[in-house]
């Protein structure tokens, strides 16, 4: 079966402001103390009472589900995300939201376009296995 390339319309980002880069470095040691882990959406609902938060299911590769909140609702519906394959730093202590303790945290880009600002989860590549560490 011949390789074939998605046709892909061009993305005007003449309108997009993004920050600025950090001056300060972060050495090797910290950086490598951070464990960014790929995760499998098992399931993601609407936290009742939050107009913002979203409740994320996730398989990390361990043999236990991972909790993980995030306030990316305005952005993205429960049902959209279920089966995707995210990106997740998971050796953040516990935060309890809305009585529900987040076990670490989702990683998304944010940039602003027309003054308005924007919110991408990062999805990766679904035939990356759940647990796989990021360097």
């Amino acid at each position: 079966m011949p390789f074939e390339t998605a046709v892909t319309e061009p993305i005007d980002f003449s309108n997009v402001q993004i920050e600025p880069l950090f001056e300060d470095y972060v050495d090797f040691e910290t950086f490598s103390k951070s464990d960014f882990r790929v995760v499998k959406v098992l399931a993601c609902e609407a936290v009742p009472k939050s107009k913002k938060l979203l409740k994320f299911t996730l398989n990390d590769g361990t043999s236990s589900q991972r909790v993980i909140l995030s306030g990316i609702h305005e952005y993205y519906e429960p049902e959209e995300l279920v089966g995707k394959t995210c990106v997740a730093i998971t050796n953040l202590p516990p935060r309890k939201m809305m009585g529900i303790d987040s076990e670490g945290m989702l990683i998304s880009a944010t940039h602003s376009e027309n003054g308005a600002e924007k919110l991408h989860l990062l999805m990766l590549d679904p035939h990356i296995p759940a647990g796989a560490k990021l360097y």
